[in-house]
């Protein structure tokens, strides 16, 4: 066996520095492992503007590949050949030449309460007025307060550990709210005092899955990854990306989804918001996404769907939940959204 055979089955795999990056990227290695044992996976960590420019609200900067550029740009020199992003990081349209060829199985998508340990055992609602809760994200901030009139809510930035050590040792703030899914995956799952349902705080577009972003060249590597495929999770995320794309959503948007299928219909709940959760405009749709001849996406088929390339699912279901997204951002667009989310993006640019 010559030099260059044996380079053929080492796999570079790209992340962020962050703790959480890495734990999700050994996760999707471990995986890979157990399906590919023949193949070794190195791991190359980078950091990112996103992980930089730690004292600027996210929805100020105005770059939609924050978190991802760099990766790419590895990606792009075949310094590495998968990068394992949180899928709520990557914009719903990628560079030309990417594609993600995965979704893993989602965690718990719903957002979270960790509370300050003096307000151990408390809930948004039996916080005294006026205490201060941190998030960075418009959207939650938007819903939270139309719920929780008595809450301030304050920018807090920088990675998991970061907010937990400013929660912890400051007395800034009595709350902070996080994606349930980090929490967990760190191993912090007791500091979660309250998960917020659905009729509290709708989700982030993509929140909770792990995404593989390849190049959409390399057959060989998407045929790997696609062992990863999580269908359900793929078809309900194309939904929200759909919808969130058809919308021209982004971080600097409060823009807000719920997915979830039963008895063969993928049902879709997405939501707009004035940044103080005054306006609001809100929808459920369905789809059917089980069809009895099941055409599964093949190799040739050079067929994104809002940047997602899934290989092994059937093609009329794919096609049948991009539909469903835009069919729902059409809808609120009829109802007003696009003035809603203008005048969010207007106030949000003068904070």
């Amino acid at each position: 066996m010559d030099g260059s055979e044996e380079n053929k089955n080492v796999i570079r795999v790209g992340t962020r520095k962050s703790q959480l990056a890495r734990i999700q990227t050994d996760s999707v290695v471990e995986m890979m492992s157990k399906r590919f044992p023949s193949t070794h996976f190195e791991i190359v960590a980078m950091s990112t503007t996103g992980d930089k420019i730690l004292d600027t609200a996210l929805s100020k900067i105005g770059e939609k590949s924050l978190f991802t550029k760099e990766l790419e740009n590895a990606l792009e020199r075949n310094e590495v050949d998968l990068v394992v992003h949180s899928l709520k990081d990557l914009p719903t349209a990628l560079p030309t030449g990417f594609t993600i060829g995965a979704v893993c199985k989602r965690e718990n998508p719903h957002d979270a309460v960790v509370f300050h340990p003096k307000n151990h055992g408390k809930s948004l609602s039996s916080l005294p007025e006026k205490s201060i809760i941190g998030t960075s994200s418009l959207r939650r901030a938007a819903q939270l307060k139309k719920k929780y009139p008595h809450l301030e809510f304050r920018d807090i930035r920088g990675n998991l550990n970061t907010r937990m050590k400013k929660l912890d040792e400051k007395e800034d703030f009595s709350a902070i709210v996080l994606a349930a899914a980090g929490l967990r995956r760190m191993g912090w799952e007791n500091r979660i005092g309250q998960i917020l349902t659905s009729d509290e705080c709708l989700y982030a577009v993509g929140q909770g899955a792990l995404a593989v972003e390849v190049r959409a060249k390399d057959q060989d590597i998407l045929n790997m990854v696609s062992a990863l495929q999580d269908p359900e999770t793929v078809l309900r995320c194309i939904a929200e990306r759909a919808f969130m794309k058809r919308l021209e959503g982004g971080c600097s948007v409060p823009v807000a989804v719920n997915t979830f299928v039963k008895d063969s219909q993928l049902y879709l709940t997405g939501a707009v918001y004035s940044l103080d959760g005054s306006d609001c405009l809100k929808e459920t749709m369905q789809s059917c996404i089980v069809f009895p001849q099941q055409d599964l996406e093949g190799p040739n088929d050079d067929l994104q769907h809002v940047g997602i390339t899934a290989l092994g699912v059937s093609h009329q279901a794919l096609k049948s939940s991009e539909s469903l997204g835009i069919g729902l951002a059409d809808l609120l667009l009829s109802k007003g959204a696009k003035e809603i989310l203008t005048v969010a993006r207007q106030l949000n640019d003068a904070r």
